[in-house]
C-alpha cells in the first residue's frame, strides 16, 4: 500500500493539470515558451504518474480498468469485475 502522501502528491497534481491545461494549450499554440516555462512544474501532464485506484500502487497499472495487477486479479477471480473471468483452453 503506497503512503498516504504520494496519493494526495498524485491528486494535487492532477488538479494543477486540469487547471492549467487550457492555459498551456494556449500557449503552446502561440509559441509562447517563456510564458509557458513560467507555469508551475506540477502543471505539466507529464509528470503525472498511473497510481492503482484502491491501494496507490505505481507498478503493474493496468490502465483500462485503474488497478493494479495484482488487485485486478485478486477482483476479478472473486467475479467482481464484470465481463472477466478467467481463461482456460
Amino acid at each position: 500500500m503506497a503512503k498516504e502522501s504520494m496519493k494526495a502528491r498524485e491528486v494535487k497534481r492532477q488538479k494543477l493539470v486540469d487547471k492549467y491545461a487550457e492555459k498551456r494549450a494556449e500557449l503552446k499554440a502561440k509559441g509562447d515558451y517563456v510564458a509557458l516555462q513560467k507555469l508551475p512544474k506540477n502543471a505539466s501532464p507529464v509528470r503525472l504518474h498511473n497510481r492503482c485506484k484502491l491501494t496507490g500502487r505505481p507498478k503493474g497499472y493496468m490502465r483500462q480498468f485503474g488497478l493494479s495487477r495484482i488487485n485486478f486479479r485478486e477482483m476479478a477471480l472473486k467475479g467482481l469485475i464484470p465481463g472477466v473471468k478467467k481463461a482456460s483452453w
